[in-house]
C-alpha cells in the first residue's frame, strides 16, 4: 500500500447550537490513508486551532467500535458505506485522492443538533429506562449447567445484545425509526428464562416511551439493518412486534 498523503476535500456540518441555522463548511486536508477518519479529524482541529479558528465539534470515546458515540454520516451513509464497522474504524485508505467526502450529524427529530456534529441521543437512554432492565431478584450466580438454555437460543439473545445503541438505524431510517434498536433491547431479554417475569410490560413500556421521543414507524425498508455496524437482523423487530401484540391482548385478559 503506499504510503503518499490522500488529498481530500471535506464538506463538513456546521452548526453552532440546535437553536441556529446549519451549513457546510469547505476544507482541505491531506491525509495518511492508514489514519482512521477520527484522526483525520484530530489533525483538521489541531490546524483550525493553530489558525485561532473554531474546531469541529465531534463525539468519540471508545474508538474500539464498541460505545457507538463516534456516529457520523459519511457521504450520505452512517458511519460511512464500509458496512459492519463504526465511524472510529473507517480508515481513509477506504477512499480515493481526490475524493470530497460529506461528513454531516446523524439527522432525526430525535436527535436535535447540540453543535456541529454533535447530537443528543438521550431519547435512546430514556428507551433503556422505561424497561430495558430486570427488577426481580436473580439471586446469586447459578452454577453453568443449572439454568439450560439451548445454543441457539442464547446465540440469537447475544446477538441482539451487540446493539451498542448508537443510533445508525434511527439515521439510516426513512422514518427516523428506533425499532430496529428497541427490538435488539426487547429481544436480549425475551429469549432469556431471566427476563420472562417482565417480557410482556418491558415491550409495552418500551415502545412506549420509543413514540413519546418523536420516532418514527417502520415500513420495512430494510434500511437499518444494512448500515447497522453490528449487523443486527431485522427478525428482532418481528419479535418485539409480536410480544407487543400478545402484551395487548394480556392486558385486555386482565382488565376484564
Amino acid at each position: 500500500m503506499s504510503s503518499e498523503n490522500l488529498d481530500l476535500t471535506l464538506m463538513i456540518w456546521r452548526q453552532e447550537s440546535s437553536q441556529s441555522v446549519g451549513s457546510f463548511e469547505e476544507f482541505k486536508v491531506s491525509v495518511s490513508p492508514d489514519a482512521s477518519i477520527l484522526e483525520m479529524l484530530d489533525e483538521l482541529n489541531n490546524r483550525l486551532e493553530k489558525e485561532g479558528k473554531n474546531p469541529v465539534a465531534f463525539e468519540s470515546d471508545c474508538r474500539e467500535g464498541i460505545c457507538g458515540t463516534c456516529g457520523l454520516v459519511i457521504n450520505g451513509h452512517p458511519h460511512g458505506k464500509i458496512p459492519n464497522i463504526a465511524t472510529c474504524q473507517l480508515h481513509m485508505r477506504n477512499f480515493e485522492d481526490g475524493e470530497t467526502l460529506y461528513i454531516e450529524p446523524f439527522r432525526a427529530k430525535a436527535f436535535p443538533v447540540l453543535k456541529d456534529l454533535i447530537v443528543e441521543r438521550d431519547g435512546m437512554d430514556k428507551i433503556l429506562q422505561a424497561g430495558g432492565y430486570i427488577s426481580i431478584s436473580t439471586g446469586g450466580v447459578p452454577d453453568a449447567n443449572e439454568m439450560l438454555i439451548s445454543k441457539e437460543t442464547s446465540s440469537l439473545a447475544m446477538d441482539a445484545a451487540e446493539c451498542i445503541g448508537c443510533g445508525a438505524c434511527v439515521a439510516a431510517c426513512k422514518n427516523a425509526s428506533a425499532m430496529l434498536f428497541v427490538g435488539a433491547k426487547v429481544s436480549q431479554y425475551a429469549l432469556l428464562p431471566q427476563g420472562q417475569p417482565e417480557r410482556y410490560r418491558r415491550v409495552q413500556s418500551m415502545v412506549a416511551v420509543m413514540d413519546e421521543m418523536g420516532f418514527g414507524s417502520c415500513t420495512n425498508t430494510y434500511a437499518c439493518e444494512a448500515e447497522c455496524p453490528k449487523g443486527i437482523s431485522i427478525t428482532n423487530i418481528a419479535r418485539m412486534n409480536r410480544d407487543f401484540i400478545v402484551a395487548k391482548f394480556k392486558s385486555q385478559d386482565e382488565d376484564s
